[in-house]
């Protein structure tokens, strides 16, 4: 039973639907950095993940997280690990903010929100599970282990480019830790991941 992906979902649509309709709670809620000068403000970096801009926003990372997630948290029990999983969503949402809280510390006028760095560990985290499972990209199936190559550069290039208003630092940077978490805590460290890589099943 997928309890803490359907758990999140849940919870993430409440919030955002929530800061939609109080601007109150989205401002107390959202990454930034700019305010967060003293530990009492750090929570940001993890309620930043269950706000959203605009329903494409929360639906996009939602059908992400209902789609993969329940994959993933079947794998943490399988392992006996049940709750890895919900500290893996948790942790990336952390991980992924931190670039960003660094970098605009002293910019004013920056802001960010949204549950990507959860979705793209929990991504990642399938893609070293199954890297040759097929992800459906808008119509298009695609290979779990080409799509994170594809999407790792396309990360790195958005975000030196800059031309729009996605965090793409928070992608990046929360798949990457959800494949190194998921190796460190996988039983077997990594040749599970080999194993698969050697015999692909095209």
């Amino acid at each position: 039973m997928d309890i803490f992906t359907i758990g999140l979902l849940l919870l993430t649509v409440g919030v955002s639907f929530w800061a939609f309709t109080d601007a109150h709670i989205l401002n107390k809620l959202i990454l930034y950095p700019y305010v967060m000068k003293r530990p009492a403000e750090y929570y940001r970096l993890l309620t930043s993940g269950f706000i959203h801009a605009d329903w494409t926003h929360l639906i996009f990372n939602m059908i992400t997280l209902y789609f993969v997630g329940g994959y993933v948290e079947y794998f943490f029990v399988q392992t006996g690990q049940h709750a890895m999983f919900l500290l893996l969503y948790l942790a990336g949402v952390v991980v992924a903010s931190l670039p960003s809280f660094f970098k605009h510390r002293n910019n004013h006028y920056y802001r960010s929100l949204g549950a990507s760095g959860g979705t793209s560990a929990v991504l990642f985290s399938m893609v070293y599970i199954s890297p040759w499972t097929k992800i459906t990209v808008f119509v298009f199936p695609v290979w779990a282990i080409l799509f994170a190559v594809l999407y790792v550069a396309y990360s790195i290039y958005a975000s030196k480019r800059g031309q729009d208003h996605i965090n793409h630092e928070a992608h990046l940077w929360g798949g990457v830790f959800g494949f190194v978490f998921t190796f460190i805590f996988d039983p077997t460290h990594g040749q599970l991941f080999l194993q698969q890589i050697m015999n692909p099943v095209l």
